[in-house]
């Protein structure tokens, strides 16, 4: 199947695979997943591999259970630490503390938000890779994310979500 793709959108595309897509961590973000990464490959990795070493002594594994299981975990182990070390490895490291500019929202800020009824809520813009929306922390990805990008206090946004469109008010802007 043939895609017509106009020449200044094929340049787009072809920059895009050329230059990597920066990912920005807040430092707080960073020290989780390298300390995720310090946990997998210090503890959790040899725990496993201990386990498979003693299942594979066991004789044929073809049926054994344990082994079985265990090389797929590792497998998933082992995945899991080249992505957290890639992540690491490119991203951008922001310290929302040092924002000069602290009166618009960037990437860290904490920002206090007033809907349309009076309720009020409070989220930090973080990357993709620190999402915790229980815990307050959005992407910047997302589209309260992209919406608030550059707001400052005072200016209102309208935010597309799958209850309906809601305007949101900034009230505050932190930098922590």
């Amino acid at each position: 199947m043939s895609q017509d793709v106009h020449p200044d959108e094929q340049e787009t595309e072809d920059d895009a695979e050329r230059a990597p897509f920066r990912r920005y961590l807040t430092r707080a973000g960073a020290e989780r997943l390298h300390r995720e990464l310090v946990h997998l490959l210090n503890e959790e990795r040899p725990k496993v591999t201990a386990e498979v070493s003693a299942a594979a002594a066991q004789g044929d594994r073809s049926e054994n259970a344990e082994y079985i299981y265990g090389k797929k975990r590792l497998r998933e182990i082992d995945r899991r630490l080249r992505f957290l070390q890639k992540r690491l490895d490119t991203a951008t490291i922001v310290t929302p503390a040092e924002q000069t500019d602290r009166s618009r929202v960037f990437f860290g800020a904490t920002v206090s938000l007033e809907d349309e009824d009076g309720g009020r809520s409070t989220y930090q813009i973080v990357g993709s890779d620190e999402i915790d929306a229980s815990g307050g922390r959005i992407s910047v990805e997302s589209p309260m994310g992209r919406a608030l990008i550059r707001k400052a206090v005072g200016d209102s946004v309208e935010v597309r979500r799958p209850r309906g469109d809601i305007e949101l008010t900034v009230v505050d802007i932190r930098y922590e």
